[in-house]
């Protein structure tokens, strides 16, 4: 999607939510959020259930302005958990994938050669970064444990009480807009892959790690808050016979989670996977076709022989290939 970034965007957050009946959850807080939507807000999926703790903090973060990390396995829905609150709330919303090809450059900005008045000149091309720090926006650094050192210096600067950003370059300061927010998402907790699951995540220093101001966990749904979600993305299972076999595939689910975090395994399915395996039942009418096309075929050769297993203990069918 082509972002319009000179788009006027609200410049204070005015509208009184009420969290208990926006996000279903039991609380008494309220919070602040936009009047309008703007194309920078994210849309609302009316089937997304809330995670309570991780909502609280995520509010918290929106409401007064505190850095908020929410961490867990990947699938568990860490980034969309922010997006969603921030539908909800107006709140424009930025999301930038600190993997290994995003450099200092591509959040700072650089010069760029450009035509005026017929002529080439050098401008300076602002990065998603010093334009984000200076608009009413929510900045999800996603994968943030996987970003390059001299990134992670970079974000650094924006993480102080202040969080100014100097563009050096520029011989300018940037103070950040009052309704700018920070957040991030991680696998790890700053401290590496230690347990091998995620190659190519990093150790954050622990000074960087102290500047975010509040850390929350998130976990998978429970079965019967899976099996809600999948069901508002197909439908058609809303019978009693496709219920079961949709209680089967999430039973499955859990097990390669447990599996994964066990070290059994090196691949997961995630809620995602499970409505995919759904969606694709009810193309090919068959329950083995339907998982080796959706995820069997994307395992390791040596890891099959457990998928596999797992597969018979739900279903009671062996895997033959």
């Amino acid at each position: 999607m082509t972002i319009n970034k000179n788009i006027e965007l609200p410049n204070k957050p005015s509208r009184k939510v009420e969290v208990s009946k926006i996000f279903n959850i039991d609380s008494k807080m309220s919070v602040k959020g936009f009047e309008e939507k703007t194309e920078w807000v994210p849309e609302i999926d009316n089937g997304y259930i809330f995670d309570k703790e991780t909502t609280l903090s995520i509010l918290a973060g929106f409401n007064h302005n505190r850095r908020v990390m929410v961490q867990g396995f990947h699938g568990t829905g860490k980034s969309t958990h922010i997006e969603q609150i921030a539908a909800r709330l107006n709140w424009p919303c930025v999301r930038i994938n600190l993997d290994s090809h995003i450099s200092r450059i591509d959040l700072l900005g650089k010069d760029a050669i450009k035509l005026k008045d017929g002529k080439q000149i050098t401008e300076f091309q602002e990065g998603m970064l010093p334009w984000s720090i200076q608009n009413p926006v929510a900045l999800v650094f996603d994968e943030y444990d996987a970003g390059r050192p001299d990134v992670m210096f970079v974000i650094q600067r924006i993480l102080e009480v202040e969080g100014k950003l100097t563009l050096l370059d520029q011989n300018k300061v940037i103070k950040p807009h009052p309704s700018f927010r920070l957040f991030a998402t991680t696998n790890t907790v700053g401290l590496g892959d230690v347990t091998g699951l995620y190659h190519g995540t990093q150790q954050i220093n622990q000074g960087q790690m102290d500047r975010w101001h509040i850390l929350s966990t998130l976990n998978y749904l429970d079965a019967n808050q899976e099996l809600k979600v999948v069901l508002s993305k197909v439908s058609e299972f809303n019978t009693n016979k496709n219920q079961e076999i949709l209680i089967n595939m999430i039973k499955l689910a859990n097990l390669t989670r447990s599996g994964f975090e066990n070290g059994d395994i090196s691949i997961l399915m995630s809620p995602r996977t499970v409505i995919s395996w759904a969606q694709n039942y009810k193309i090919f009418k068959e329950i083995v076709d339907s998982f080796k096309l959706t995820f069997l075929n994307k395992c390791d050769d040596l890891e099959k022989p457990i998928i596999a297993e797992y597969f018979q203990r739900c279903f009671d069918i062996e895997i033959t290939n």
